[in-house]
């Protein structure tokens, strides 16, 4: 393909990018959070809809993990009331990994233009410890399992390096699980009517971050 065409493909592409991300935003994101926030309608929708309901909750995080300007905290509290603390947990550490494989694959593909549609260049210097070769799994995985990184930036700073796949699926999958299930415990006992322990799990949370 002539260099002339494939810049401007790539000028096309990116800046479908860009339309898409601000509308899922707007359109999709937003009225997810809402949906996943108020716990008496996500649960009657999770009751109505027994497995449709768990491939949509999928559907969400990987969502949110790939439009990272989407918050994604509500969506683990949100599991937690919705399908209780171990079930809420597997399919968040499901639904993030996938995401977040997903996401490295697209950063491989298309490379730093793409990050910087959803990040600024002083973000992607903030995590410049990635770039650290010889420790590179040892970093990630410490990085991901404390609470407050931001873990989105992260998945996207990984396509970046010389991690592979493989490896990187198994590093978050298995890091992301505390402070999943810190939150989907909080979210469980929010749905449960438990207010106190709730606040005592998010307190401790915040502690922690």
């Amino acid at each position: 393909m002539p260099e002339k065409d494939r810049r401007r493909n790539i000028i096309v592409l990116l800046t479908a990018v860009v339309v898409v991300s601000a509308g899922a935003l707007l359109c999709v994101g937003k009225p997810l959070i809402r949906f996943v926030s108020d716990a008496d309608v996500f649960r009657g929708f999770v009751e109505a809809h027994t497995w449709w309901s768990r491939v949509a909750y999928l559907g969400m995080l990987i969502f949110q993990v790939v439009f990272a300007v989407i918050p994604g905290g509500a969506f683990e509290v949100a599991g937690g009331y919705a399908f209780g603390a171990l079930e809420g947990t597997i399919l968040s550490v499901i639904g993030t990994t996938m995401g977040s494989a997903l996401v490295f694959l697209m950063v491989r593909r298309w490379g730093l233009k793409y990050v910087l549609l959803f990040f600024t260049q002083e973000q992607l210097d903030s995590a410049k410890f990635m770039h650290d070769e010889k420790r590179l799994y040892l970093v990630a995985f410490i990085a991901f399992i404390i609470p407050g990184t931001p873990k989105d930036l992260l998945c996207y700073v990984a396509g970046l390096t010389d991690i592979r796949l493989s490896r990187w699926i198994i590093i978050t999958s298995i890091a992301r699980i505390p402070a999943i299930t810190i939150s989907t415990i909080g979210g469980n006992a929010i749905g449960t009517k438990s207010y106190l322990f709730a606040a005592v799990v998010f307190a401790v949370t915040q502690l922690a971050d």
